[in-house]
């Protein structure tokens, strides 16, 4: 009788490292992810996956979900919408991925949806512009969220702040893609609202290197305000082209895709004085104690140090949406109860008081973004940094 107290023991151990063996070796989740690893959007795209692929890391460490682990299966679009969809295919029909995160651009975004809705994939984009989650003419966005603000959510946010400085007269300038258009069609429907007159208008090639003529044209119309509204080097052509025209110059305002160091360096002395939207990433420093999303942003800023990330791709606003999206993700999952596609897109939409680096979400089946402009900061170039603007 004296032995079975030690064999007790030895059958207990012997169930928990089972257990525990089950548990570690379970099942993981697949999830896809769509990048825009080369291309014009390849700044952006590259660093995207770096993330998620730290995020991932991260919630492994940590149990993983619902006890099991999750393995990112990910492609490079090429910047291409062809390109994207058609890895989209392969991530649903070929690797059999549960939901999918990204892509990086709005017209990739456009391109793959259609498919995506079709065939009821949940997918977390990574894109900036709205028209992936407006509905009406763009088709149904059940199965479809996105991390970054809308571009009417940054659009209020560049208003509220030239009223406040009594501007009332605007010019803008905007990229004839998908996302500049649609800033210029939220730049003019919310213009009344806000008191806001848009004296003229002008557009630019993304991919163009001299926009002075345009510049020459919005001046002469006597603005307040320039506002500029598109993605990558052309945001940094402008600031150029305007600064180098004579005579004194109203506010130059960019858009919520532009802070970052990568702006900075190729605008060079242009830069300064620059306004512009933009996630509390971009300020980390100079938020509140009694910021909600101070801790989160904080800590995602460590992790990326500790990754060496920002010696490669120095943090700029782009860069915790994918981790936002892996968060939503997993509080998805997490409400779920289980890895089941509908029990996923019910569950996302209904997501309250997440914490992001981008903001705190509260989704519903109207909004599947779920950002106010309390999540957006007025950056100002000042000596070569970014401050929150007065």
């Amino acid at each position: 009788m004296k032995y079975l107290p030690a064999l007790a023991l030895s059958i207990l151990l012997c169930l928990q490292t089972s257990a525990f063996a089950a548990e570690t070796s379970a099942e993981p989740i697949l999830i896809g992810g769509l990048f825009a690893e080369s291309g014009p959007a390849a700044s952006i795209g590259t660093p995207t996956r770096l993330v998620a692929e730290m995020t991932i890391a991260d919630i492994n460490a940590k149990g993983g979900v619902t006890g099991r682990p999750i393995k990112l299966v990910s492609y490079d679009t090429e910047s291409d919408p062809n390109i994207a969809l058609r890895m989209a295919r392969q991530l649903v029909e070929a690797d059999k991925v549960l939901a999918i995160i990204g892509p990086s651009t709005t017209g990739e975004g456009l391109a793959l949806k259609k498919y995506t809705e079709e065939n009821h994939i949940p997918v977390i984009m990574t894109v900036g512009g709205d028209p992936v989650i407006a509905g009406g003419k763009f088709g149904p966005f059940a199965w479809t969220f996105k991390t970054p603000q809308r571009t009417s959510t940054a659009v209020e946010k560049v208003y509220a702040f030239l009223k406040d400085k009594n501007v009332a007269k605007i010019a803008v300038l905007t990229a004839k893609d998908a996302f500049g258009q649609d800033g210029l069609e939220h730049l003019k429907k919310l213009a009344q609202a806000y008191g806001m007159d848009i004296a003229a208008e002008e557009s630019l090639d993304p991919n163009g290197t001299d926009f002075s003529a345009q510049m020459f044209k919005l001046l002469e119309a006597g603005p307040q305000a320039v506002v500029v509204w598109t993605i990558g080097p052309a945001g940094a052509v402008a600031a150029k082209n305007f600064a180098a025209l004579p005579g004194d110059k109203p506010l130059l305002v960019q858009c919520h895709g532009q802070p970052s160091p990568k702006y900075l360096e190729l605008a060079g002395a242009a830069a300064e004085g620059t306004l512009m939207p933009g996630t509390k990433l971009m300020a980390a420093a100079q938020l509140p104690d009694s910021d909600v999303q101070k801790p989160v942003v904080l800590r995602f800023i460590q992790m990326y140090n500790d990754q060496g990330l920002e010696k490669k791709f120095p943090l700029n606003t782009h860069s915790g949406y994918a981790y936002d999206a892996l968060v939503l993700l997993r509080a998805g999952l997490e409400k779920a109860g289980k890895p089941d596609r509908d029990a996923l897109r019910d569950a996302l939409e209904s997501l309250t008081g997440v914490v992001g680096v981008s903001g705190v979400f509260n989704l519903t089946p109207q909004d599947h973004n779920g950002l106010t402009t309390d999540s957006l900061v007025m950056l100002q170039v000042e000596r070569g940094v970014f401050k929150l603007a007065q």
